[in-house]
């Protein structure tokens, strides 16, 4: 049997989950009996059934004396939900070809074991790469604590990414600004800084309808908003407060007359964490790694992306180059001071496409980062 042609299936099921899992993984599940595809299922929101409950569904009894391909080890503990090993071993399924294990230490190793035990082969390591790939947020924080950082730059051609007088939008154009949208709607988190929101008063929401996402409307979710202010200096006026979901501010010492906001639009936390004199990053990733995050997604100015950068904080670099020139006069893309060439920071080349009338280039560091504290 063509095992890499089933997993590849399981693997596009997964991706339907791209943005309604968190804090879960994105899993899929196909059910192979002789040859052909009886049950197929992939896992859609946090709480809800396992992608190995959908498919053995779909399957009924054609699961008996199958093989389940699916894209992460089964689960071999009760949570929200109950071992996913189990109900393959009630069902029948004689073989299980798995992608890549489960790094959560509550399943790690675990879910195989389950079955081996009850005379069922296992194979593993089935398009593993293409498997860690989807969930690279979960595996890391699984492994680290920490979660997967994005930091999102737009510029112009020559490198810029804002006039003097800080006056932004628009550098990218409306296929660009979309698909940060749908950046945003993977993320557990957006993060951006205060300077950001005095200057610009972003809602940093996810707007489902300028995505071009198609999804069910029970599965959308907005991301953690997070606002590292570390003098307070936002007030409750900012629009993010108007608009729903949950707010956490991150500052060097919480203010003695902190903002509130109507409860039924959503939570407003504040967290408080300093190392020389600024916000530590390394500890707020910390936090929104407790906090369930998987994957995070800066969105700031120069200075809050140049010290995400320097930290060694940074996984992924999305960088859109609009086909515009703003002039030396304007602000830079970075606040990285450096001052030789052996400092510069190299990065690998992992996609560039069209996007509209912009490029978007992603990159991640030539060194896998070394989280420190900031």
């Amino acid at each position: 049997m063509n095992h890499e042609y089933y997993m590849a299936r399981a693997l596009q099921l997964a991706k339907l989950g791209l943005y309604s899992t968190s804090p879960n993984p994105r899993v899929g599940c196909v059910i192979v009996r002789e040859g052909v595809i009886v049950g197929e299922g992939w896992h859609k929101k946090a709480g809800g059934p396992h992608a190995e409950v959908h498919a053995l569904q779909d399957a009924g009894d054609m699961a008996k004396g199958a093989t389940a391909y699916v894209t992460l080890e089964p689960c071999a503990h009760t949570g929200r939900t109950a071992p996913c090993a189990q109900g393959l071993i009630e069902a029948g399924i004689a073989e299980v070809i798995g992608a890549t294990r489960d790094p959560n230490p509550l399943v790690s190793g675990r879910g195989y074991d389950m079955l081996r035990d009850a005379d069922i082969e296992v194979t593993e390591h089935c398009l593993q790469a293409e498997a860690e790939a989807l969930n690279a947020g979960f595996m890391k924080r699984m492994r680290t604590g920490l979660p997967w950082v994005r930091v999102k730059l737009a510029q112009s051609l020559d490198g810029r990414t804002a006039m003097a007088s800080g006056e932004s939008q628009w550098i990218t154009g409306p296929a660009a600004r979309r698909d940060v949208q749908r950046l945003r709607a993977r993320s557990c988190a957006v993060i951006t800084g205060a300077d950001s929101i005095l200057l610009d008063n972003p809602a940093m929401t996810v707007r489902p309808e300028e995505t071009g996402i198609e999804l069910e409307e029970h599965l959308w979710r907005q991301p953690l908003r997070v606002v590292i202010d570390g003098r307070n200096r936002i007030g409750g006026d900012a629009k993010l407060f108007a608009q729903k979901g949950d707010v956490l501010i991150a500052t060097r010492k919480i203010s003695a007359d902190p903002i509130t906001r109507d409860e039924k639009l959503g939570k407003l936390a504040y967290w408080s964490g300093e190392s020389k004199g600024k916000v530590d990053l390394y500890a707020l990733l910390q936090e929104l790694g407790e906090r369930g995050c998987n994957e995070v997604l800066v969105e700031s100015g120069a200075a809050l992306a140049g010290a995400f950068v320097a930290a060694g904080l940074v996984d992924e670099l999305i960088l859109y180059c609009a086909p515009t020139l703003l002039g030396s006069n304007a602000r830079p893309l970075l606040s990285l001071p450096l001052d030789s060439m052996k400092e510069q920071i190299r990065w690998h080349w992992q996609d560039s496409r069209q996007v509209g009338d912009d490029l978007r280039l992603t990159l991640r560091p030539v060194k896998l980062p070394v989280a420190k504290e900031a």
